[in-house]
């Protein structure tokens, strides 16, 4: 073998070998690509492949921003929490990606944070790049670190803005932390010339969560605070103090008027029930025990509205209908009714009692129920009717026909000798009669005659009256003895007694006659006058 077959031997190996390792750093490059597949840029730093609303996957600076996200849900919704505040616009452009393919973004502050988000066959690439940071591990730990700064600087502009005191305890009760407001107010509480030092004096002793007071310094009143406990883990605990001054005096001020009201409603001799929106009884009265029969007890207990009129209809307080399931129905109307502020209605007890039961609303849905025993004006008035049927009975079983009239002119009373001399009855007609209609009537029934004019100018004259007794003569011929008399309160009495006999003129009996030649003082129908008969 010659020098030239050895060099060519020699070349031949070299370009194989070469080739060789060629191919072998061909092939460890597209295994370390198919391993890292989209992550394989070296460069890209913290990135994160969505496909929609689903995170695929993510390198670990991607994974530490997410978990920097203070937002809850989805990974996508954490991830536009944190770059939503950082990249202006980026919601709309992320939704647009799939028709512009790619897009870099510029965070808005001095950060110097870029996003590159690339469409790659319906997955969203996202990635995150800060420049002057070559190295992801240094990436993922600012991105990491400048997120916990941001919180942490918002939470203490949180805390310290806050307008309720807020303080951190150990497990021994010392005070470890306190924002800015409780600060103030231990300042405030402090006796003066006295500077306040740490650990901060403990302002409130709480045990439960609750309304608690501050005591006052001074004469002033007490501050109030509705507080709440946060036990943690290491024994500790943070409490919250919302101020409660004006819910404090609210409820007092409430508190003072339902003492009013109830110190009003005690005197009161109507019984008083009112159940609010959900039916349940939330004020009543003494009268109501009294009138209702039940116990102060089961009242107390706040029943419903059912189970109040059950149980005034089992101590037979409500008028029993024929069976239950129409009580019910009834019971049921009287709600809906008095809901709509139209129910009003007498109970008659088998107890002899009437009571008057009244519904009214209130506001927000609550229901007032009134019961007023009404059995003694229930008695009046049945005495009162009693007595009036009584008088008609008397004067419907005299013989001589009465009208009554009362000091206006107007019909009040007739009996049924006045229906059957007249041939009319007053009670039969619906509209009001007065005297000078009904003396039209008499005039046609009776010749002419000076009595009927005299009738409404009596019955119309103020003062003192004097009885007068006057005649005159039915169309038929009959002789009618007509009276006017002077009653209580104005009334004025009219009498008619037809009589056949003599003219009652020479009777002895009538003190008051009428002048037998009458001269008309002016006009045509002016009555003569009346005067006494001599002695």
């Amino acid at each position: 073998m010659t020098f030239e077959h050895l060099i060519w031997l020699f070349a031949i190996s070299f370009t194989a070998a070469t080739l060789a390792l060629a191919a072998t750093a061909l092939a460890e490059r597209r295994r370390k690509q198919a391993r890292t597949g989209v992550f394989g840029d070296q460069q890209s730093g913290a990135v994160l492949l969505f496909d929609g609303d689903t995170l695929l996957d993510a390198t670990s600076a991607g994974r530490a921003l997410l978990a920097a996200s203070r937002s809850r849900g989805t990974a996508w919704q954490r991830f536009m929490a944190w770059a939503a505040p950082r990249f202006p616009g980026v919601d709309q452009k992320l939704a647009e990606l799939p028709d512009l393919g790619r897009v870099s973004l510029t965070s808005a502050g001095a950060e110097g944070l870029t996003l590159i988000a690339e469409w790659r066959s319906g997955v969203r690439r996202i990635a995150v790049l800060e420049p002057h940071l070559d190295s992801r591990g240094l990436l993922m730990d600012s991105l990491a670190q400048r997120a916990q700064d941001e919180e942490l600087e918002a939470l203490r502009q949180i805390t310290d803005e806050a307008p309720l005191p807020l303080w951190r305890e150990d497990a021994a009760g010392t005070i470890t932390w306190a924002n800015r407001a409780y600060v103030a107010l231990a300042m405030q509480q402090a006796p003066e010339d006295t500077p306040v030092g740490w650990p901060l004096p403990r302002l409130i002793e709480i045990a439960a969560d609750g309304r608690k007071a501050l005591p006052a310094s001074g004469d002033g009143a007490p501050t109030w605070f509705d507080c709440t406990i946060s036990p943690q883990p290491n024994g500790g605990r943070i409490v919250f103090a919302l101020p409660a001054d004006a819910a404090a005096q609210a409820e007092q001020a409430l508190g003072s008027f339902v003492q009013t009201l109830s110190k009003t409603f005690a005197h009161l001799p109507i019984g008083l029930a009112i159940f609010d929106r959900q039916r349940k009884l939330q004020l009543f009265n003494p009268a109501l025990t009294d009138l209702s029969g039940l116990p102060v007890d089961f009242l107390s207990a706040r029943p419903g509205l059912f189970a109040f009129l059950d149980a005034m209809r089992e101590r037979g307080m409500i008028p029993e209908p024929k069976d239950y399931k129409s009580w019910r129905l009834q019971m049921a109307a009287l709600e809906e009714s008095a809901a709509s502020g139209q129910h009003e209605e007498t109970w008659a007890l088998p107890s002899g009692l009437t009571y008057r039961v009244i519904g009214r609303p209130h506001p927000e849905g609550a229901l007032a129920l009134l019961f007023q025993d009404i059995s003694d004006e229930i008695t009046r008035a049945r005495r009162m009717r009693a007595d009036l049927e009584l008088g008609q009975s008397v004067i419907d079983a005299t013989d001589e026909a009465i009208a009554v009239f009362s000091s206006a002119g107007q019909l009040v009373m007739s009996n049924v000798a006045y229906a059957r001399l007249w041939a009319h009855d007053p009670s039969e007609m619906l509209t009001d009669q007065s005297l000078a209609g009904l003396a039209a009537l008499w005039r046609t029934a009776c010749a002419p005659s000076h009595f009927w004019s005299l009738a409404e100018s009596y019955a119309a004259s103020a003062g003192p009256r004097e009885p007068w007794v006057s005649q005159a003569r039915l169309n038929d011929g009959r002789s009618l003895r007509c009276r006017l008399a002077p009653l209580a309160g104005g009334a004025t009495l009219v009498g008619f007694s037809a009589e056949s006999g003599p003219d009652m003129a020479g009777d002895p009996a009538m003190r008051l006659i009428l002048s037998p030649d009458p001269v008309p003082t002016s006009g045509a129908d002016a009555p003569p006058p009346l005067r006494r008969a001599p002695g």
